[in-house]
């Protein structure tokens, strides 16, 4: 499946940078101050987080600030790509009845935007984790594993829910109040420690989670994660984005009536 999407998109590749071009200029037109959102918008949403939450959870987690900023840009990451997956189909309704093309395509440049997102603001991450007194050391390479899986995962989220929308359209409503629930499922700012280890172990379903304690594992506790866990992940990523392909086969003539 990987090699036919490769080769697809080999064929088609002056549209999809084209579509990733425009989905990245469209996240900030109009606005003043362009792509600097790109790392501002992180950068406030952690200020605001710190100054809630520093005296409730912050006085008892090791460099809270590190460990606040990790969970919080995997997860805007996650957020940002799924929800804009899920309108890939039918918000280019008009290009995809006029060209011939896989409409997958629409999905991946959706996704590749918010991976550019991601990956600008990942220094701005390093450099606040240098301040709160983390010292850089070899296993921080080992984060190229999440970051490399973590975009396979959300292609796969984008699918289903992309072609859910172009079916029922209740789908943008039903997952906005999933990723309130996800928000405060994936421990972004409090320790899972206060749980007692019989509950500890049930986050490690949310694949959100997952990833997030991937990030914390190496950058905040200098450890690394084990092959169980670097399992888990995989896992997840690769399930999910079958799943998703195969609601896309199988969906591919159906989608073009509904849009």
């Amino acid at each position: 499946m990987f090699q036919k999407w490769k080769k697809t998109i080999q064929k088609n590749w002056f549209l999809f940078t084209e579509l990733t071009k425009r989905d990245f200029k469209q996240k900030y037109k109009g606005t003043f101050l362009g792509m600097i959102w790109s790392v501002l918008s992180p950068l406030l949403q952690l200020l605001v987080l710190k100054i809630v939450f520093t005296e409730l959870f912050g006085k008892d987690t090791p460099h809270f600030t590190t460990y606040l900023f990790s969970g919080l840009i995997v997860f805007s990451y996650f957020t940002e790509s799924t929800k804009g997956s899920l309108r890939a189909l039918s918000s280019n309704r008009s290009i995809i009845l006029k060209i011939k093309a896989p409409k997958y395509l629409f999905l991946l440049s959706k996704n590749m935007a918010s991976l550019i997102n991601f990956i600008i603001i990942l220094p701005i991450f390093f450099l606040f984790a240098a301040l709160d007194g983390i010292k850089f050391h070899f296993s921080f390479f080992l984060l190229i594993y999440p970051i490399a899986l973590l975009p396979v995962f959300c292609i796969g989220v984008g699918m289903i829910l992309s072609a859910m929308q172009v079916f029922f359209n209740d789908t943008s409503y039903f997952y906005d109040i999933v990723i309130i629930l996800l928000r405060y499922l994936s421990a972004i700012f409090y320790d899972i420690a206060r749980f007692p280890e019989s509950v500890q172990r049930y986050f490690l379903f949310n694949p959100v989670y997952a990833f997030i304690k991937y990030f914390r594992i190496v950058v905040v506790n200098n450890q690394v994660p084990s092959f169980t866990y670097h399992l888990l992940l995989f896992v997840y990523s690769i399930l999910t984005v079958v799943i998703g392909g195969t609601v896309y086969k199988r969906n591919n003539r159906r989608f073009a009536y509904y849009l």
